[in-house]
């Protein structure tokens, strides 16, 4: 028997591309662009770190170094004489005034945590008649100037007898509108029926909050954790009024003014270093809780 044989076309041979020229000259610019930007970027965090750099090297240098023209900051005598002597001067202690601004910040943190996490939950999951116009008004909270609050808040402080006591520093600002809002987005995150799921279950809103809800909002309790403390860490203007008459009263910021009016003004170093006493816990925090920070306030803007 023959055997027959068919015979395939020949597939046509595709000749390669020529290889693809690269754009050495459209990437010069782009290159050149971004080397100005960085170097604009460098100049302008060195503008704004200067007084910084000027509160914490002045603190290490001796009064006459400091107050020459100009400053001798890069080529002084350094010691940390200044601020031994501003923690261990007897005008205005220290350490006093900060174990109140620890008070503070803590207390206004846990404050800040319980009622925006309970307010937010309410907001969310409960249902309840005119829930937004609630949510209008704890954003109405928001905008109210601080300076128009501070004599209801005074009033308050004496109808209630504690004037003389670190709790005066800190009642009026257990809650804040600002955490009820970043809970309730956080909160929004998660879906309806996770929720009803849970209550079928026999899961009741105290257990589902604290079981389910906080640990998945870690990033966002964490924002609001750092933001209270530093708010209750850098306040200033209240306990100025809350604690004019009583010096056992004063936190770091008030202590401070109070050296620099107490015999201590013209002694700049000194100041300079109860200062920079009072910068090192905020920037600590900042510097380690600014990842949480971001996460925490990004976590409700996309969803």
């Amino acid at each position: 028997m023959s055997q027959t044989t068919t015979s395939r076309p020949a597939t046509p041979q595709r000749t390669p591309a020529p290889p693809a020229r690269r754009g050495r000259r459209t990437d010069r610019p782009r290159a050149a662009t971004s080397t100005l930007t960085y170097v604009w970027l460098v100049l302008m965090a060195v503008v704004l770190l200067f007084p910084v750099l000027m509160t914490v090297v002045g603190g290490f240098l001796p009064e006459g170094q400091l107050v020459r023209q100009p400053p001798a900051l890069l080529r002084g005598e350094y010691s940390f004489d200044n601020y031994v002597a501003a923690w261990r001067q007897n005008v205005v202690p220290l350490l006093p005034a900060f174990t109140n601004s620890l008070f503070v910040g803590f207390v206004i943190m846990v404050g800040h945590l319980v009622t925006s996490c309970l307010a937010a939950y309410a907001l969310v999951f409960v249902r309840m008649p005119l829930r937004q116009p609630i949510f209008w008004l704890f954003m109405a909270t928001i905008m109210v100037p601080y300076e128009a609050i501070v004599v209801p808040n005074a009033l308050f402080i004496r109808s209630m007898g504690v004037e003389n006591s670190q709790w005066s520093l800190v009642l009026p600002f257990l809650a804040n509108g600002f955490g009820v809002f970043l809970m309730r987005q956080a909160f929004r995150q998660f879906p309806e029926e996770l929720h009803q799921a849970a209550l079928i279950d026999g899961c009741g809103h105290l257990r589902f909050l604290f079981t389910i809800v906080l640990p998945a909002a870690r990033p966002s309790l964490t924002a609001l954790a750092v933001w209270s403390f530093l708010q209750g860490w850098n306040m200033y203007f209240w306990p100025l009024i809350i604690s004019s008459s009583n010096n056992a009263m004063n936190t770091l910021q008030t202590a401070v003014f109070a050296l620099k009016n107490n015999g201590n003004g013209t002694q700049q170093a000194l100041v300079l270093a109860g200062v920079t006493i009072t910068l090192v816990p905020t920037l600590l925090l900042v510097i380690f809780g600014q990842r949480w920070l971001v996460r925490g306030f990004m976590a409700g803007a996309v969803k």
